[in-house]
Protein backbone atom coordinates (compact mmCIF):
# COMPACT_ATOMS: atom_id res chain seq x y z
CA UNK A 1 0.00 0.00 0.00
CA UNK A 2 2.92 2.34 0.74
CA UNK A 3 5.75 0.90 -1.40
CA UNK A 4 6.70 4.23 -3.02
CA UNK A 5 6.43 6.15 0.25
CA UNK A 6 8.82 3.71 1.93
CA UNK A 7 11.29 4.18 -0.90
CA UNK A 8 10.92 7.97 -0.74
CA UNK A 9 11.47 7.92 3.02
CA UNK A 10 14.63 5.86 2.68
CA UNK A 11 15.98 8.39 0.18
CA UNK A 12 14.93 11.38 2.32
CA UNK A 13 16.82 10.06 5.36
CA UNK A 14 20.08 10.33 3.40
CA UNK A 15 19.75 14.10 3.09
CA UNK A 16 17.24 15.31 5.72
CA UNK A 17 17.58 14.64 9.49
CA UNK A 18 15.10 11.90 10.28
CA UNK A 19 13.88 12.15 6.70
CA UNK A 20 11.41 14.91 7.56
CA UNK A 21 11.37 18.69 7.95
CA UNK A 22 8.98 18.66 10.90
CA UNK A 23 9.13 15.87 13.52
CA UNK A 24 5.44 14.91 13.66
CA UNK A 25 5.64 13.94 9.97
CA UNK A 26 7.91 11.03 10.90
CA UNK A 27 4.88 9.03 12.16
CA UNK A 28 6.97 7.74 15.10
CA UNK A 29 4.14 7.97 17.61
CA UNK A 30 1.87 5.87 15.38
CA UNK A 31 4.49 3.20 14.75
CA UNK A 32 4.79 3.52 11.00
CA UNK A 33 6.72 5.26 8.25
CA UNK A 34 5.69 8.63 6.86
CA UNK A 35 3.42 8.85 3.86
CA UNK A 36 4.60 11.06 1.00
CA UNK A 37 1.91 13.06 -0.78
CA UNK A 38 1.93 14.69 -4.19
CA UNK A 39 -1.56 16.09 -4.67
CA UNK A 40 -4.52 17.62 -2.87
CA UNK A 41 -7.92 18.48 -4.27
CA UNK A 42 -10.89 19.69 -2.22
CA UNK A 43 -11.34 17.40 0.79
CA UNK A 44 -8.92 14.76 -0.55
CA UNK A 45 -5.19 14.10 -0.51
CA UNK A 46 -3.33 11.61 -2.71
CA UNK A 47 -0.06 9.88 -1.87
CA UNK A 48 2.69 8.84 -4.27
CA UNK A 49 1.34 5.28 -4.26
CA UNK A 50 -1.97 6.51 -5.67
CA UNK A 51 -3.95 6.09 -2.42
CA UNK A 52 -6.76 8.57 -1.76
CA UNK A 53 -7.66 9.95 1.68
CA UNK A 54 -10.25 12.23 3.19
CA UNK A 55 -8.04 14.90 4.76
CA UNK A 56 -8.91 15.70 8.39
CA UNK A 57 -5.72 17.70 9.04
CA UNK A 58 -6.01 20.52 6.49
CA UNK A 59 -2.25 21.17 6.65
CA UNK A 60 -2.69 21.74 10.41
CA UNK A 61 -5.40 24.34 9.98
CA UNK A 62 -5.05 26.80 7.11
CA UNK A 63 -7.09 24.95 4.46
CA UNK A 64 -10.58 26.00 5.52
CA UNK A 65 -11.63 25.76 1.87
CA UNK A 66 -9.76 22.54 1.20
CA UNK A 67 -6.91 21.84 -1.18
CA UNK A 68 -6.27 23.80 -4.37
CA UNK A 69 -9.21 26.17 -3.98
CA UNK A 70 -9.69 27.63 -7.45
CA UNK A 71 -10.23 31.22 -6.29
CA UNK A 72 -7.11 31.24 -4.10
CA UNK A 73 -4.94 29.45 -6.67
CA UNK A 74 -6.03 31.87 -9.40
CA UNK A 75 -5.12 34.92 -7.30
CA UNK A 76 -1.75 33.42 -6.31
CA UNK A 77 -0.96 32.58 -9.94
CA UNK A 78 -1.83 36.13 -10.92
CA UNK A 79 0.43 37.53 -8.18
CA UNK A 80 3.34 35.18 -9.00
CA UNK A 81 3.26 36.24 -12.65
CA UNK A 82 4.29 39.71 -11.46
CA UNK A 83 7.11 38.41 -9.24
CA UNK A 84 7.40 36.20 -6.19
CA UNK A 85 9.05 38.64 -3.80
CA UNK A 86 10.44 42.18 -3.85
CA UNK A 87 12.08 42.65 -0.48
CA UNK A 88 10.23 45.94 -0.39
CA UNK A 89 6.85 47.30 0.64
CA UNK A 90 3.63 46.41 -1.16
CA UNK A 91 0.07 47.66 -0.82
CA UNK A 92 -1.29 44.17 -0.23
CA UNK A 93 0.56 43.97 3.11
CA UNK A 94 -1.48 46.94 4.27
CA UNK A 95 -4.67 45.38 2.91
CA UNK A 96 -4.07 42.19 4.91
CA UNK A 97 -3.16 44.14 8.04
CA UNK A 98 -6.32 46.23 7.71
CA UNK A 99 -8.43 43.08 7.30
CA UNK A 100 -6.90 41.51 10.42
CA UNK A 101 -7.53 44.69 12.43
CA UNK A 102 -11.15 44.69 11.23
CA UNK A 103 -11.69 41.04 12.21
CA UNK A 104 -9.70 40.47 15.41
CA UNK A 105 -11.22 42.43 18.34
CA UNK A 106 -8.02 43.22 20.28
CA UNK A 107 -5.71 44.02 17.36
CA UNK A 108 -5.13 47.69 16.49
CA UNK A 109 -1.84 47.27 14.59
CA UNK A 110 -0.16 44.19 13.16
CA UNK A 111 3.31 43.08 12.00
CA UNK A 112 3.73 40.28 9.41
CA UNK A 113 6.30 37.50 9.81
CA UNK A 114 6.81 34.11 8.16
CA UNK A 115 5.65 31.52 10.70
CA UNK A 116 3.77 31.01 13.93
CA UNK A 117 7.07 30.45 15.73
CA UNK A 118 8.36 33.81 14.49
CA UNK A 119 5.15 35.44 15.67
CA UNK A 120 5.33 34.05 19.22
CA UNK A 121 9.09 34.68 19.56
CA UNK A 122 8.61 38.26 18.42
CA UNK A 123 5.59 38.77 20.69
CA UNK A 124 7.63 37.72 23.73
CA UNK A 125 10.51 40.03 22.78
CA UNK A 126 8.05 42.87 22.31
CA UNK A 127 6.43 42.18 25.69
CA UNK A 128 9.83 42.20 27.39
CA UNK A 129 10.81 45.41 25.64
CA UNK A 130 7.53 47.11 26.49
CA UNK A 131 7.43 46.12 30.17
CA UNK A 132 11.15 46.12 30.96
CA UNK A 133 10.71 42.73 32.64
CA UNK A 134 12.31 39.42 31.67
CA UNK A 135 10.30 36.43 32.89
CA UNK A 136 7.34 34.86 31.10
CA UNK A 137 4.66 32.36 32.06
CA UNK A 138 3.57 29.56 29.75
CA UNK A 139 1.38 26.54 30.40
CA UNK A 140 2.49 22.93 30.51
CA UNK A 141 1.33 21.25 27.31
CA UNK A 142 0.87 24.49 25.38
CA UNK A 143 2.99 24.67 22.25
CA UNK A 144 4.03 28.04 20.85
CA UNK A 145 6.47 26.98 18.19
CA UNK A 146 10.07 25.94 18.55
CA UNK A 147 11.52 29.10 20.08
CA UNK A 148 13.87 28.36 22.98
CA UNK A 149 11.57 29.92 25.58
CA UNK A 150 8.71 27.66 24.57
CA UNK A 151 10.39 24.25 24.62
CA UNK A 152 9.85 23.88 28.34
CA UNK A 153 7.10 21.33 29.02
CA UNK A 154 5.79 21.85 25.49
CA UNK A 155 2.98 19.99 23.81
CA UNK A 156 2.68 18.86 20.18
CA UNK A 157 5.72 17.20 18.63
CA UNK A 158 7.85 17.71 21.72
CA UNK A 159 5.68 15.49 23.89
CA UNK A 160 5.03 13.10 20.98
CA UNK A 161 8.77 12.41 20.75
CA UNK A 162 9.28 12.34 24.50
CA UNK A 163 11.29 15.58 24.38
CA UNK A 164 9.46 18.01 26.65
CA UNK A 165 12.74 19.85 27.34
CA UNK A 166 15.00 20.22 24.33
CA UNK A 167 18.82 20.15 24.42
CA UNK A 168 20.12 23.51 23.24
CA UNK A 169 17.81 25.51 25.52
CA UNK A 170 20.07 27.30 27.99
CA UNK A 171 19.62 27.31 31.76
CA UNK A 172 19.11 31.07 31.74
CA UNK A 173 16.27 30.82 29.23
CA UNK A 174 14.69 27.99 31.20
CA UNK A 175 15.02 30.04 34.40
CA UNK A 176 13.09 32.91 32.82
CA UNK A 177 10.28 30.61 31.64
CA UNK A 178 7.78 29.83 34.39
CA UNK A 179 5.35 26.94 33.98
CA UNK A 180 1.72 27.05 35.11
CA UNK A 181 -0.98 24.38 34.85
CA UNK A 182 -3.59 24.89 32.14
CA UNK A 183 -7.08 25.52 33.56
CA UNK A 184 -5.61 26.21 37.02
CA UNK A 185 -5.71 29.90 38.04
CA UNK A 186 -4.18 29.16 41.44
CA UNK A 187 -0.99 27.89 39.78
CA UNK A 188 -0.78 31.22 37.92
CA UNK A 189 -1.36 33.31 41.04
CA UNK A 190 1.37 31.39 42.84
CA UNK A 191 3.92 32.20 40.14
CA UNK A 192 3.09 35.89 40.30
CA UNK A 193 3.40 35.80 44.09
CA UNK A 194 6.82 34.13 43.87
CA UNK A 195 8.06 36.45 41.10
CA UNK A 196 6.65 39.87 41.99
CA UNK A 197 7.25 42.59 39.40
CA UNK A 198 9.39 40.24 37.27
CA UNK A 199 6.90 38.80 34.77
CA UNK A 200 6.62 40.52 31.39
CA UNK A 201 3.97 38.35 29.78
CA UNK A 202 1.75 35.34 30.12
CA UNK A 203 1.27 33.42 26.87
CA UNK A 204 -1.52 30.88 26.41
CA UNK A 205 -3.33 28.91 23.75
CA UNK A 206 -6.89 30.07 24.57
CA UNK A 207 -8.01 26.70 23.26
CA UNK A 208 -5.16 24.28 23.76
CA UNK A 209 -4.54 22.35 20.57
CA UNK A 210 -1.20 20.68 21.11
CA UNK A 211 -2.09 18.13 23.77
CA UNK A 212 -5.15 17.26 21.79
CA UNK A 213 -7.96 19.78 21.94
CA UNK A 214 -8.38 20.95 25.54
CA UNK A 215 -11.06 23.55 26.22
CA UNK A 216 -10.59 26.38 28.68
CA UNK A 217 -12.74 26.03 31.80
CA UNK A 218 -15.39 28.64 32.44
CA UNK A 219 -13.79 31.87 33.68
CA UNK A 220 -10.25 30.57 33.06
CA UNK A 221 -9.44 33.06 30.30
CA UNK A 222 -11.23 35.96 31.99
CA UNK A 223 -9.38 35.02 35.18
CA UNK A 224 -6.06 35.25 33.35
CA UNK A 225 -7.04 38.69 32.09
CA UNK A 226 -7.76 39.89 35.64
CA UNK A 227 -4.53 38.43 37.05
CA UNK A 228 -2.44 40.04 34.31
CA UNK A 229 -4.11 43.42 34.81
CA UNK A 230 -3.51 43.27 38.56
CA UNK A 231 0.18 42.42 38.07
CA UNK A 232 0.91 44.82 35.18
CA UNK A 233 1.69 41.89 32.92
CA UNK A 234 0.84 41.54 29.23
CA UNK A 235 -1.57 38.77 28.22
CA UNK A 236 -0.66 37.08 24.94
CA UNK A 237 -3.12 34.82 23.12
CA UNK A 238 -1.48 32.36 20.77
CA UNK A 239 -4.18 32.17 18.12
CA UNK A 240 -2.01 30.67 15.39
CA UNK A 241 -4.45 27.75 15.23
CA UNK A 242 -7.67 29.28 16.55
CA UNK A 243 -7.47 32.61 14.72
CA UNK A 244 -10.23 32.83 12.05
CA UNK A 245 -11.01 29.13 12.58
CA UNK A 246 -13.21 28.89 15.69
CA UNK A 247 -14.78 32.29 14.91
CA UNK A 248 -14.03 35.22 12.56
CA UNK A 249 -12.21 36.96 15.40
CA UNK A 250 -10.75 33.79 16.87
CA UNK A 251 -11.05 32.44 20.40
CA UNK A 252 -10.97 35.94 21.87
CA UNK A 253 -14.23 36.68 20.06
CA UNK A 254 -15.71 33.32 21.05
CA UNK A 255 -14.94 33.78 24.77
CA UNK A 256 -15.09 37.60 24.85
CA UNK A 257 -11.68 38.02 26.47
CA UNK A 258 -9.22 40.47 24.91
CA UNK A 259 -5.45 39.96 25.15
CA UNK A 260 -2.81 42.65 24.84
CA UNK A 261 -0.99 40.84 22.02
CA UNK A 262 -2.30 38.18 19.61
CA UNK A 263 -0.18 35.84 17.51
CA UNK A 264 -1.57 34.54 14.23
CA UNK A 265 -0.59 32.25 11.36
CA UNK A 266 -1.87 29.40 9.20
CA UNK A 267 -5.18 30.76 7.83
CA UNK A 268 -3.84 34.27 7.11
CA UNK A 269 -1.44 32.70 4.60
CA UNK A 270 -4.12 30.78 2.74
CA UNK A 271 -1.86 27.71 2.66
CA UNK A 272 1.46 29.54 2.22
CA UNK A 273 4.04 30.20 4.98
CA UNK A 274 2.98 33.11 7.17
CA UNK A 275 2.75 34.49 10.66
CA UNK A 276 1.70 37.75 12.30
CA UNK A 277 1.41 39.40 15.68
CA UNK A 278 -0.66 42.37 16.65
CA UNK A 279 -2.07 44.29 19.57
CA UNK A 280 -2.65 47.68 21.08
CA UNK A 281 -1.15 50.68 19.30
CA UNK A 282 1.04 51.80 22.21
CA UNK A 283 2.57 48.30 22.43
CA UNK A 284 3.07 47.80 18.69
CA UNK A 285 4.72 51.21 18.26
CA UNK A 286 7.62 49.86 20.31
CA UNK A 287 8.70 47.90 17.23
CA UNK A 288 11.48 49.15 14.94
CA UNK A 289 11.67 51.36 12.98
CA UNK A 290 9.25 53.31 15.18
CA UNK A 291 10.56 52.01 18.49
CA UNK A 292 13.62 50.26 19.98
CA UNK A 293 12.46 46.59 19.81
CA UNK A 294 14.06 45.08 16.73
CA UNK A 295 12.46 42.47 14.47
CA UNK A 296 12.87 41.96 10.73
CA UNK A 297 12.31 39.43 7.96
CA UNK A 298 13.36 39.27 4.32
CA UNK A 299 10.18 37.51 3.19
CA UNK A 300 7.80 39.01 5.76
CA UNK A 301 4.61 40.14 4.08
CA UNK A 302 5.65 38.54 0.79
CA UNK A 303 3.11 39.11 -2.00
CA UNK A 304 2.20 35.45 -2.57
CA UNK A 305 1.30 34.66 1.05
CA UNK A 306 -0.47 38.02 1.42
CA UNK A 307 -2.48 37.41 -1.74
CA UNK A 308 -3.52 33.92 -0.67
CA UNK A 309 -4.35 35.11 2.84
CA UNK A 310 -6.36 38.13 1.81
CA UNK A 311 -8.32 36.08 -0.71
CA UNK A 312 -9.17 33.50 1.97
CA UNK A 313 -10.09 36.08 4.62
CA UNK A 314 -12.47 37.79 2.19
CA UNK A 315 -14.20 34.43 1.59
CA UNK A 316 -15.02 33.95 5.27
CA UNK A 317 -18.63 34.73 6.19
CA UNK A 318 -21.34 33.48 8.54
CA UNK A 319 -22.36 30.78 6.07
CA UNK A 320 -18.85 29.31 6.05
CA UNK A 321 -18.72 29.06 9.84
CA UNK A 322 -22.21 27.58 9.97
CA UNK A 323 -21.20 25.03 7.35
CA UNK A 324 -18.08 24.14 9.33
CA UNK A 325 -20.17 23.72 12.48
CA UNK A 326 -22.72 21.51 10.72
CA UNK A 327 -20.02 19.27 9.21
CA UNK A 328 -18.09 19.01 12.46
CA UNK A 329 -21.16 18.26 14.58
CA UNK A 330 -22.33 15.50 12.26
CA UNK A 331 -18.92 13.84 12.48
CA UNK A 332 -18.76 14.31 16.25
CA UNK A 333 -22.28 12.88 16.74
CA UNK A 334 -21.53 9.91 14.49
CA UNK A 335 -18.26 9.13 16.23
CA UNK A 336 -19.82 9.51 19.67
CA UNK A 337 -22.50 6.99 18.73
CA UNK A 338 -19.78 4.61 17.53
CA UNK A 339 -17.89 5.03 20.81
CA UNK A 340 -21.02 4.13 22.76
CA UNK A 341 -21.99 1.24 20.46
CA UNK A 342 -18.50 -0.30 20.61
CA UNK A 343 -18.09 0.45 24.34
CA UNK A 344 -14.75 2.11 23.66
CA UNK A 345 -12.97 4.06 26.40
CA UNK A 346 -12.82 7.35 24.57
CA UNK A 347 -14.39 10.75 24.33
CA UNK A 348 -14.41 13.63 21.86
CA UNK A 349 -13.45 17.23 22.55
CA UNK A 350 -14.52 19.81 19.95
CA UNK A 351 -14.69 23.56 19.43
CA UNK A 352 -16.03 24.47 16.02
CA UNK A 353 -14.04 22.67 13.32
CA UNK A 354 -11.20 21.68 15.69
CA UNK A 355 -11.60 18.27 17.30
CA UNK A 356 -9.78 15.40 19.05
CA UNK A 357 -10.85 11.84 19.80
CA UNK A 358 -9.11 10.98 23.07
CA UNK A 359 -8.51 7.38 24.07
CA UNK A 360 -9.04 7.60 27.82
CA UNK A 361 -11.32 6.42 30.62
CA UNK A 362 -11.64 10.00 31.88
CA UNK A 363 -14.72 12.07 31.14
CA UNK A 364 -12.59 15.00 30.02
CA UNK A 365 -9.01 16.13 29.51
CA UNK A 366 -8.33 19.45 31.23
CA UNK A 367 -4.53 19.75 31.41
CA UNK A 368 -1.12 18.35 30.52
CA UNK A 369 -1.15 15.77 33.32
CA UNK A 370 -4.37 14.31 31.92
CA UNK A 371 -2.89 14.32 28.41
CA UNK A 372 0.15 12.31 29.49
CA UNK A 373 -2.19 9.53 30.72
CA UNK A 374 -3.86 9.08 27.32
CA UNK A 375 -3.70 5.65 25.65
CA UNK A 376 -1.31 6.60 22.86
CA UNK A 377 -0.78 2.97 21.83
CA UNK A 378 -4.47 2.60 21.12
CA UNK A 379 -4.45 5.85 19.14
CA UNK A 380 -1.54 4.53 17.04
CA UNK A 381 -3.54 1.43 16.13
CA UNK A 382 -6.60 3.57 15.45
CA UNK A 383 -4.64 5.92 13.19
CA UNK A 384 -3.37 3.05 11.03
CA UNK A 385 -6.81 1.42 10.85
CA UNK A 386 -8.31 4.72 9.68
CA UNK A 387 -5.57 5.03 7.04
CA UNK A 388 -6.73 1.71 5.60
CA UNK A 389 -10.24 3.17 5.43
CA UNK A 390 -8.90 6.07 3.36
CA UNK A 391 -9.00 8.61 6.19
CA UNK A 392 -6.01 10.79 7.06
CA UNK A 393 -5.84 11.84 10.73
CA UNK A 394 -3.13 13.65 12.71
CA UNK A 395 -0.25 11.17 13.24
CA UNK A 396 -0.27 11.85 16.99
CA UNK A 397 -2.81 11.64 19.80
CA UNK A 398 -1.62 15.06 20.87
CA UNK A 399 -2.71 16.87 17.72
CA UNK A 400 -6.09 18.21 16.58
CA UNK A 401 -8.25 17.46 13.61
CA UNK A 402 -8.90 20.53 11.46
CA UNK A 403 -11.95 20.03 9.28
CA UNK A 404 -12.61 21.89 6.04
CA UNK A 405 -15.79 23.39 4.66
CA UNK A 406 -15.57 21.24 1.50
CA UNK A 407 -16.12 17.92 3.30
CA UNK A 408 -19.17 16.43 1.56
CA UNK A 409 -22.08 14.39 2.87
CA UNK A 410 -20.49 11.31 1.29
CA UNK A 411 -17.23 12.15 3.06
CA UNK A 412 -19.09 12.42 6.37
CA UNK A 413 -20.72 9.02 5.85
CA UNK A 414 -17.33 7.50 5.04
CA UNK A 415 -15.74 9.15 8.09
CA UNK A 416 -18.44 7.77 10.40
CA UNK A 417 -18.39 4.29 8.87
CA UNK A 418 -14.58 4.17 8.84
CA UNK A 419 -14.48 5.22 12.48
CA UNK A 420 -16.94 2.47 13.42
CA UNK A 421 -14.92 -0.18 11.59
CA UNK A 422 -11.70 0.99 13.24
CA UNK A 423 -13.22 1.01 16.74
CA UNK A 424 -14.70 -2.44 16.21
CA UNK A 425 -11.30 -3.81 15.14
CA UNK A 426 -9.68 -2.18 18.17
CA UNK A 427 -12.25 -3.88 20.38
CA UNK A 428 -11.57 -7.23 18.76
CA UNK A 429 -7.88 -6.79 19.41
Amino acid sequence: MFKNSKKAYSEAKKYIPGGVNSPVRAFKSVGSNPIFFNKGNGSKMFDIDGNEYIDCVSSWGPLIFGHANKRIISKVNEASSKGTTYGASTEIETAVAKKIVEMVPSVEMVRMVNSGTEATMSAIRLARGYTGKEKIIKFAGNYHGHGDSFLIKAGSGAVTLGLPDSPGVTKNIARDTLIAEFNDLDSVKELFYENKNEIAALIVEPIAGNMGLVKPKKNFLSGLRKICDYNNCLLIFDEVMTGFRVAPGGAQELYNVLPDITTLGKIIGGGLPVGAYGGKVDIMRMLAPEGPVYQAGTLSGNPLAMTAGLTLLKMLDKEVYQKLENISKKIEDGWNKNIIDTKTDAHISRVGSMMTLFFTKKDQIINYKDALELDTDKYAKYFNLMLKEGIYLPPSQYECLFLSSVISENDIKKLILGNKKALEKLKDG
